[in-house]
């Protein structure tokens, strides 16, 4: 049996613990990347969320645990610094052919959007266990990274859950719930877009 497996079997027991044993689960899902988070979360809804008014707290409560994981990430790139960062990421874009130049200037879009960026990468598979290493290493603030990766995990976190919910509560087929919940997320994207639009055009006006 491999380590995916066997973390899936350990799950549900750990749902088991109520509140706390979501937020366990869900950090380990940062620490752990090996684990597909939809899936995870589909099953923390089965097996974690036992009636729906129960259900904005789970969402809270893993969220808080994915932020968690993230800030291991996050401090590592504190750590390891802009100067050490920067010969990492682009020695790596040597290998990938991706030129220097191109690279400065992701990493100066970065600095003009980072919470926006933040928020969104924890909506991207894979990327939301990565990202929080580069806004380390590019100092983010702590208060602005931990804000902006709580409401994206949240975001992240809620169709999985609510779908794992529906699945166990009212006998949803198990493809039209693991088919609903990325057809939410993306509908759900423009949302985000309209969001961070209207807020930077206030930003402007004030």
């Amino acid at each position: 049996m491999n380590a995916p497996s066997q973390l899936f079997n350990f799950m549900p027991a750990l749902a088991g613990w109520g509140l706390l044993g979501l937020a366990l689960c869900s950090t380990m899902e940062k620490l752990v990347p090996i684990i597909p988070s939809g899936g995870m979360f589909i099953m923390l809804g089965i097996y974690g969320v036992p009636a729906l008014p129960i259900l904005p707290w789970a969402i809270a409560v893993t969220a808080a645990g994915s932020t968690a994981g993230s800030l291991f990430w996050y401090g590592l790139g504190r750590w390891f610094g802009p100067d050490r960062g920067d010969a990492l990421a682009l020695r790596a874009g040597s290998l990938l052919r991706v030129r220097s130049e191109r690279y400065w200037q992701l990493k100066d879009r970065y600095r003009r959007h980072r919470f926006w960026l933040t928020l969104a990468s924890q909506t991207l598979p894979a990327v939301r266990v990565y990202a929080a290493f580069p806004a380390g290493v590019l100092a983010m603030p702590s208060t602005g990274f931990i804000i902006a990766t709580y409401m994206g995990a949240a975001f992240w976190n809620g169709p999985f859950l609510l779908s794992g919910y529906l699945l166990r509560e009212y006998g949803f087929d198990r493809e039209t719930a693991i088919l609903a919940t990325p057809a939410a997320i993306f509908l759900a994207h423009p949302l985000l877009f309209l969001a961070s639009r209207l807020c930077r055009l206030i930003h402007k006006a004030a």
